[in-house]
């Protein structure tokens, strides 16, 4: 991002973005309103600064936690920084640099004593021979991909169970591949062969595997994506852009070349021409749910971080916020929900990682583009206050509408009134311009509400449920059995499949 602003050119786009940014600020505000105000997830969920040494610029690309319960972090100048301390009560980490010499480091993973290092042009093993406390020795794994532009950005996985790597590469541009394998997700085996995973990318950031151990990436919006998305990846996948198509011919791993999608279609019909396309699992509505989702993280803190164990936390960079998400497959295709969680982040989220003691560490920078973060980087820690919030913890399709479960017992006296439980819905074009409206509107009518035994789940019956589009559940007129109203009112289905009985 640092080259865009370092031309005239780049300038000038910066100052439209900027002035685009501004038209939409007030759309943005409407996080706040319709997410609840910030005070009231302070309440559940602090934010503490960590403080960052004077004259020291950490832009956090990404993190890993290793054995000895440091945090590692890799940053955007290509650096890496060991930093102990960051769960004390009153935080004053240490920080210790030990690598430098990398390109925008955003994939970080530790194994047998070495750090591996997804940056700009390759997979990089960087350790210390001499166990004096500084990388002495950086060797290349793969460089098999090709890097000539300051968007062909390169996010990296952590290890799989076998000890494979995952590698995605954003295109050129928002249109093309100028360089090899562009638009790919690429497998890097333990001995270093490289192989073609899937294609069709636009502008991936973070990849990883979700709660399921199933593998997905983020994708940005843009050309084939109106939204921001969490997209399900499987050997031979293609994720709707054609520019990638131009590699496929040193990839014979991947079999025959795509179809191209028709431009003004929809997903689901495309899925069902095009055998290897993948809709998108998770859709998250453009604004209402972030502008330019990162990296994500999955919560396997045992409960320390409150109700929301085995769930996708995912960053903004844009909003400077960040947001949940949980997956289901259903007839053998990936599709979830996603869900607000925290605004008032300092900075544009790039990447977040659980801490040993349970906090989530977020990090990033405004490098490049507008966010509504104040600060140019910062380091901080959400953490759970122990209160309990009343939230939709989790949405789960049924065969004649969905299963909502919450963090507290709904009120038994209201809970079952259908007129509580608002729904609308929306779909998107399926084209090849940058992003595209909500369209296709519906209100489904609910038929009925059954509430289990505990209150703790409720089964809402709909007149019908359709493939492809989104359903928006909005519960501003819920309560508890205390009385208290959600922190945060909505949460947004991504109906791909409906199940059968």
């Amino acid at each position: 991002m640092n080259h865009l602003i370092n031309n005239r050119i780049g300038r000038i786009c910066l100052l439209f973005l900027v002035v685009l940014f501004d038209l939409n600020f007030c759309r943005a505000e409407e996080v706040g309103h319709r997410w609840g105000t910030e005070e009231r997830e302070r309440e559940y969920y602090p934010i503490v600064n960590l403080p960052i040494p004077k004259n020291t610029v950490i832009e956090a690309g990404v993190f890993t936690v290793l054995p000895d319960n440091r945090v590692a972090v890799g940053t955007r100048y290509g650096e890496i920084y060991l930093i102990d301390g960051i769960d004390d009560k009153k935080p004053n980490p240490n920080f210790e640099l030990f690598a430098t010499g990398l390109d925008e480091i955003f994939g970080l993973s530790y194994r047998n004593k070495a750090f591996y290092v997804t940056q700009s042009c390759e997979l990089t093993r960087v350790s210390d021979s001499k166990n004096k406390g500084k990388a002495d020795r950086f060797e290349t794994i793969s460089d098999a991909w090709g890097y000539a532009n300051y968007h062909e950005y390169a996010f990296g996985s952590k290890f799989d169970a076998v000890g494979n790597l995952f590698v995605t590469l954003g295109l050129s541009q928002s249109y093309e591949s100028h360089a090899l394998f562009r638009g790919f997700v690429l497998k890097v085996s333990p001995d270093g062969k490289t192989t073609a995973f899937a294609s069709g990318l636009r502008s991936p950031a973070g990849v990883g595997m979700d709660e399921h151990g199933a593998l997905f990436y983020v994708e940005s919006q843009g050309p084939w994506n109106c939204s921001c998305s969490l997209k399900a990846v499987s050997q031979g996948s293609f994720h709707g852009h054609p520019a990638s198509f131009n590699s496929y011919k040193y990839a014979p791993e991947l079999g025959p070349v795509p179809e191209n999608p028709k431009s003004g279609s929809r997903i689901v019909v495309e899925k069902e021409r095009l055998k290897q396309l993948v809709p998108y699992a998770v859709i998250f509505p453009y604004i209402r749910m972030g502008r330019s989702i990162t990296g994500f993280t999955v919560n396997r803190t045992q409960g320390k971080f409150g109700p929301f164990e085995d769930q996708m936390f995912l960053g903004d960079y844009t909003l400077s916020i960040l947001m949940r998400a949980t997956t289901e497959q259903v007839n053998g295709v990936w599709q979830g929900a996603c869900y607000p969680f925290r605004e008032g982040l300092s900075t544009g989220i790039l990447n977040v990682e659980f801490t040993p003691q349970g906090n989530l560490l977020c990090g990033g920078t405004n490098r490049g583009w507008p966010v509504r973060g104040m600060k140019s980087f910062a380091l901080e820690r959400v953490e759970w206050s122990g209160k309990m919030p009343f939230e939709i913890n989790r949405v789960t399709i049924e065969p004649d509408g969905f299963k909502v479960a919450f963090t507290k017992p709904v009120d038994k006296a209201t809970g079952t009134i259908p007129e509580l439980y608002s729904i609308s819905t929306f779909t998107h074009p399926y084209h090849g311009g940058y992003g595209g409206p909500e369209i296709e509107q519906t209100r489904p009518t609910v038929k009925s509400v059954t509430l289990a035994e505990d209150g703790m789940t409720a089964n809402v019956v709909l007149d019908k449920l359709t493939r492809g589009h989104v359903y928006e559940i909005d519960l501003i007129k819920l309560r508890s059995k205390d009385g208290e109203e959600l922190l945060h009112r909505n949460a947004f289905y991504t109906v791909n499949e409906i199940p059968v009985r």
